[in-house]
């Protein structure tokens, strides 16, 4: 049974620009489905199953940075409403839940036996100081709910960090949480970002920075080549209207084996896992776990193909 006027898709989202494409496609094949936005929904649980064949799931970590902080953990309760009313939810309340949260991320990378950076979580910025203790300098102190790089310091020494603690320079994020990471100098400043569709490997990236440091999040790449700070989240996915160069790449077997292997334990349909190689040691790290693909920008130059027409063809099989 298909999507019809009466059980359309559901496309549950926020930001106010990101989606476009995915809209544009859907009108094109005149595919039914409901706008439905996060920072104004509201729902009653006892009024019997929602009315979707299937509800895509588009909420943003970042909705804070936008005056949507409210719909963060709102956005939790709605998905597991629709999935305990029978409804087909696309990076569900599972997915969500690592997608907002960096510590989990480290978790799942770790109960997986695969590498990321050492980093120890605060619940306290006056705890900064003690869980660097140990770790190899430079670091960041980063939120554990990301969204634009936004509170995410980098510290050469203890000396320094010490004071932006004691002074009340920390940002810990909407959920008082952070982690304090080592920072990992990426090899030819770049980083590699795999998408997958359907929790399998769909095309990677590889995006080279012009800046001199990687902050390990979704903002790491996120200045212009004249070194101006861009306001948008998710550079990789903006960065070839940016300066920035990016490249379509494939990465290896195994490593496209891994980050199957994460989306699948994360619950992720449709994402991106982000990872790079350190300069010092060659050692890979994956750093960020993203259920939040906006896809890359000028996709059908870069990857040789339209990968939101991929898309569209997977919610309309996963909705019949």
């Amino acid at each position: 049974m298909s999507v019809t006027t009466e059980r359309p898709l559901g496309i549950y989202y926020e930001h106010p620009d990101w989606f476009r494409p995915l809209f544009a496609e859907l009108d094109r094949r005149g595919t039914p489905y409901q706008r439905i936005h996060a920072g104004t929904h509201a729902f009653e649980p006892s009024n019997g199953p929602p009315p979707f064949r299937l509800v895509f799931n588009r909420m943003s970590p970042s909705a804070y940075l936008r005056g949507h902080g409210t719909s963060l953990f709102y956005t939790l309760h709605f998905l597991e409403y629709l999935e305990r009313s029978g409804v087909r939810v696309v990076n569900g309340a599972a997915a969500y839940r690592t997608e907002i949260s960096k510590a989990a991320q480290l978790s799942l990378l770790a109960g997986l036996g695969l590498p990321s950076p050492r980093a120890r979580v605060i619940h306290d910025p006056n705890q900064a100081p003690e869980a660097a203790v140990g770790l190899r300098f430079p670091v960041v102190v980063k939120p554990n709910i990301g969204g634009s790089g936004a509170g995410v310091r980098r510290f050469a020494n203890a000396t320094d960090l010490a004071e932006a603690a004691a002074g009340g320079a920390l940002e810990l994020g909407p959920d008082s949480t952070a982690l304090v990471q080592e920072f990992i100098p990426a090899r030819e400043r770049r980083i590699v970002r795999v998408e997958v569709l359907g929790s399998r490997y769909l095309y990677g990236i590889r995006v080279y920075s012009s800046g001199d440091t990687f902050n390990l999040c979704p903002a790491d790449v996120c200045q212009t080549v004249s070194g101006v700070e861009l306001a948008r989240a998710a550079c990789p996915v903006d960065a070839p209207d940016h300066g920035l160069k990016v490249e379509g790449y494939t990465p290896p077997l195994e490593i496209r084996q891994e980050v199957e292997r994460i989306m699948r334990a994360a619950g992720i349909d449709v994402g991106g896992v982000e990872y790079l190689i350190d300069e010092r040691d060659g050692r890979r790290y994956y750093y960020d776990i993203n259920a939040l693909s906006n896809f890359v920008a000028d996709a059908p130059r870069v990857i040789g193909f339209d990968p939101f027409s991929r898309l569209v063809d997977y919610l309309e099989r996963e909705a019949a």
